[in-house]
């Protein structure tokens, strides 16, 4: 027991190390041509007004920190949902909270024309929650095999809702439509220090929780007869970390756009390595989306000059390919 506390530990910490040393290598990457010496610089001058200072401070720190809050805040809600459905390829778009999400900040920017603030937050919210009503209320009329309903009903409220995104978009102006697409493709340019607060509150206190109900979610994973037999509420905990998920989606969504395969493929590759029922493993797991987000970013500033890949273009060619090559050798081994 104590041996493996150690590791656990260990873990952690290496885990934290890793993360730094990529948030801080980040901040060289961009247009601007920028060395690691200029960002140590920049921040042993903080009062230092240069050109350099600027870029880093002003638009690379609250990017590279968005990317990591987004990585981080996806890792924990792809956790979630593979712990309450035990399905460990469950993930906010395969339950439809991602596209329900976009669903509504789509309609607020092609009605309204808002393209920032609260109102987006809001937005993708209300649309994430639709999307979870009625997931749940699908889910509740089976009582024999809920998680399987969820999981069917989740597919389809997916496709349900990218269909009426689409439809949005047929409808709307040429110019909006080019906004909102680039949008939905998810990006982590419109970073600003004064909308950072909110995806970081989200996220801590929702991985807080989590973290409190550790015993919980253990419990979910020996199904839910066993879980009742515990003492938890199996559906009343299940609603609860449905809405947490919906909640941190919502958030991320509403500022970054679409961005898929992260809560799917972080908590699997984190589980070869680690328990997942433990504190260290809730937070390795969201340090490693953390870290795979950042440089995800610094791979779509990077691979074309003077131009920028959407965000969720590379996660989705790098999650089907991880998906597809397990599936493969998976085959093989039986």
């Amino acid at each position: 027991m104590f041996a493996t506390h150690v590791r656990h530990s260990v873990a952690l910490i290496i885990c934290i190390t890793i993360a730094l040393v990529s948030l801080f290598l980040a901040l060289s990457f961009g247009a601007a041509d920028t060395s690691i010496q200029d960002v140590f610089n920049s921040f042993i001058y903080l009062n230092d007004a240069s050109f350099t200072s600027r870029i880093i401070f002003e638009l690379r720190v609250p990017r590279t920190l968005l990317a990591f809050l987004a990585g981080a805040g996806l890792a924990i809600a792809g956790l979630i949902l593979q712990t309450v459905t035990r399905n460990p390829l469950a993930d906010p778009y395969l339950f439809g909270i991602s596209s329900g999400a976009s669903f509504g900040v789509v309609v607020l920017m092609a009605f309204v024309g808002i393209s920032a603030g609260f109102m987006l937050s809001a937005a993708a919210l209300l649309g994430s929650l639709l999307a979870m009503s009625l997931l749940i209320l699908i889910a509740t009329r089976q009582q024999g095999g809920q998680v399987e309903s969820m999981l069917l009903a989740g597919v389809a409220l997916s496709f349900l809702f990218s269909a009426f995104t689409s439809l949005l978009l047929y409808w709307s102006e040429p110019q909006a439509v080019a906004a909102i697409l680039f949008w939905t493709l998810g990006s982590f340019a419109r970073a600003q220090w004064a909308t950072l607060w909110v995806p970081f509150l989200v996220i801590t206190l929702c991985t807080c929780v989590m973290i409190s109900f550790r015993r919980q979610l253990n419990a979910m994973l020996l199904g839910d007869e066993s879980a009742i037999t515990l003492g938890v509420k199996v559906h009343r905990f299940r609603l609860l970390m449905l809405i947490l998920s919906s909640l941190i989606t919502a958030v991320l969504v509403a500022m970054c756009g679409g961005i898929g395969f992260v809560g799917l493929m972080v908590p699997h590759i984190v589980r070869f390595f680690i328990s997942q029922g433990t504190v260290a493993g809730l937070l390795i797991t969201s340090l490693a989306g953390g870290t795979f987000m950042v440089w995800v970013d610094v791979l779509s500033r990077s691979l074309l000059r003077n131009q920028e890949l959407p965000v969720g273009v590379i996660t989705a060619a790098m999650g089907s390919a991880f998906f597809l090559s397990l599936l493969f050798f998976r085959k093989s081994k039986v």
